[in-house]
């Protein structure tokens, strides 16, 4: 549906089957009001590419801002979906969407961070290290990821490496406050990531906001798992290991990580050192793209489709999966049409880079 009115009215959207509740401002997506007013509602990039946010429209009309056609197909919307990040309310709606809890949605703030730590884990991969303020501590799920505002306004996301119970305090001049971890790799020609990689220093100051995102561990399941990541998709993972650890979850979980060479597993030994205590814990790493001198002898191949080789029914499974979009998206497809997955059971964090969201 397309209008050359834009609305002046407020809406009230109703999210089905919880019944919750929101107002929408004039013009406003329904996201952003729904984060607003902590709402927790699934979604991912914010940017009309991931498709994380996708939901089915009951009543109402809705305005599509610009997105993917992966993210939201001419026949999906044809069929009632919408995108919550980029679809503005031309009435009422209801709305279906499984994940609208009270507790899931902690408030986002805005506030200064201090680089404490930097640590090149591989020739592309940086570990961050940020001190936040200690009287305005940022509460967040396991798995969630911040946005850095840059001088220009732009912004970049990254997850959150860290369990919230690590939040260690940093070991810079006091008065010092709790710290997140990021794992930020380089994308030549980014306007943040060269920075870090070439003139990011210890005690800069950045701007942060957050927590973001809709995925984290769905603690009322006992169902096995699988944790899938490819790449720095690794850091909201590591996140949740930390967490299931300090919680006592004892659900069985595999962890598929995959990258193009050994190298590409920037943590492999930190993976190692938590199998010793988790005997729930299981470690499969693929490489895709090894070389003659890397002696590799293990796993080879597509990551998610080494998840297929060892699953061959799904259907009793949960799947965690975060990196790069094809990864996500081959696995949230293929493990549903092949082995059984049920939909509801796949959650992601598709790491979309500032290219990914200007593709079509």
């Amino acid at each position: 549906m397309t209008s050359d009115t834009p609305s002046t009215a407020t809406f009230q959207v109703t999210v089905q089957p919880s019944g919750r509740g929101f107002s929408v401002n004039p013009g406003e997506a329904i996201l952003p009001a729904a984060i607003r007013q902590g709402i927790g509602m699934p979604y991912g990039c914010k940017d009309g590419a991931c498709g994380s946010c996708k939901c089915k429209k009951l009543e109402g009309e809705v305005v599509h801002g610009p997105h993917q056609s992966k993210a939201l197909s001419a026949e999906e919307e044809s069929l009632g979906y919408i995108l919550t990040c980029c679809g503005v309310p031309q009435t009422d709606l209801v709305l279906e969407s499984r994940q609208v809890t009270d507790e899931s949605a902690f408030p986002v703030k805005k506030m200064p961070s201090r680089v404490t730590t930097l640590e090149k884990k591989s020739h592309d991969v940086m570990l961050l290290r940020l001190q936040l303020p200690a009287n305005d501590t940022m509460k967040y799920h396991a798995g969630q990821y911040v946005e850095f505002i840059l001088r220009d306004g732009a912004r970049r996301s990254y997850s959150m490496a860290n369990a919230p119970h690590t939040m260690v305090k940093s070991e810079a001049s006091p008065p010092s406050g709790p710290g997140i971890e990021l794992h930020i790799r380089h994308m030549p020609g980014g306007k943040f990531t060269d920075h870090v990689f070439t003139a990011m220093k210890e005690k800069e100051i950045l701007r942060v906001e957050g927590p973001y995102g809709s995925f984290y561990l769905r603690e009322d399941s006992d169902k096995p798992m699988v944790l899938l990541a490819s790449g720095t998709g690794f850091a909201p993972i590591k996140a949740v290991i930390e967490h299931m650890q300090h919680k006592g979850i004892t659900r069985p979980a595999t962890l598929y990580w995959g990258g193009r060479r050994p190298d590409d597993l920037y943590l492999d030994d930190w993976v190692r050192q938590q199998l010793a205590v988790m005997p729930n814990l299981k470690y499969v790493p693929v490489i895709s793209n090894a070389l003659p001198e890397d002696n590799w002898t293990g796993r080879t191949g597509f990551v998610h489709k080494a998840v297929l080789e060892d699953f061959r029914d799904m259907s009793g499974l949960q799947v965690y999966a975060c990196g790069a979009p094809i990864v996500v998206d081959s696995a949230r497809a293929e493990f549903s049409a092949q082995a059984g997955l049920l939909p509801e059971e796949f959650f992601a964090d598709s790491f979309t880079t500032e290219a990914d969201k200007h593709k079509d």
